[in-house]
């Protein structure tokens, strides 16, 4: 279990953040299964995006059953030239859990039925005071959905086209969500990155 810190707001700049060299958690994780969770002085999402993201976790990990095809939603840009790269570089696996074929172009999903499902191309976020957690040199925005157990939504930051990872944090902690697609995401260049990360947490060993 990582520790609770305090958590900072996050703007934009245009310095790209050279990838860490080790796992590295930037930011604060908690929670079940690791995800990172809400804190103090933290701005709440605006309605309409807990409802965008609730939708996206229905959609993706709720309503999805066992079988050999995952149907998933594409994200607004999934057509992007550059989720092509991003999607050949996930991994074959994810917390024990293989890869699926999945019916939308820049997707892809883990487990059966499925416990992650990524898609690339989503809405790019803006500056925000939402804590930003980066991973690896990959700043990430982390929220809980609203009125589902254990459903978590992380977006890429200061990435064009961003990348969306759907977990349910009881079957794979976010930290191993994000450092095993983390190296996938860096495809995509960085053109901002998130400030004031004060507090660094060093990866954790996971049963």
């Amino acid at each position: 279990m990582i520790p609770p810190a305090s958590q900072h707001p996050s703007t934009p700049t245009s310095a790209a953040q050279a990838p860490g060299t080790r796992p590295r958690l930037r930011g604060v994780i908690r929670g079940a299964g690791h995800a990172a969770a809400a804190g103090r002085g933290r701005a709440r999402p605006s309605s309409s995006r807990r409802r965008v993201a609730g939708a996206a976790v229905v959609g993706a990990l709720v309503l999805t059953g066992c079988g050999s095809t995952v149907t998933v939603d594409g994200a607004p840009d999934n057509a992007n030239p550059d989720c092509a790269s991003v999607m050949l570089a996930m991994p074959e696996s994810v917390s024990g859990m293989d890869q699926r074929e999945t019916s939308s172009q820049g997707t892809t999903a883990y487990g059966d039925p499925s416990a992650m499902i990524v898609r690339c191309g989503a809405e790019e976020p803006g500056p925000t005071t939402d804590p930003c957690t980066n991973v690896n040199g990959v700043d990430w925005l982390i929220s809980e959905v609203p009125d589902q157990k254990d459903q978590w939504r992380a977006v890429t930051y200061g990435r064009s086209p961003a990348v969306e990872v759907l977990f349910d944090s009881s079957r794979v902690p976010s930290s191993t969500a994000l450092v095993d697609t983390g190296s996938a995401v860096q495809n995509i260049e960085q053109t901002r990155q998130c400030l004031s990360v004060k507090d660094t947490l060093e990866q954790q060993g996971r049963p």
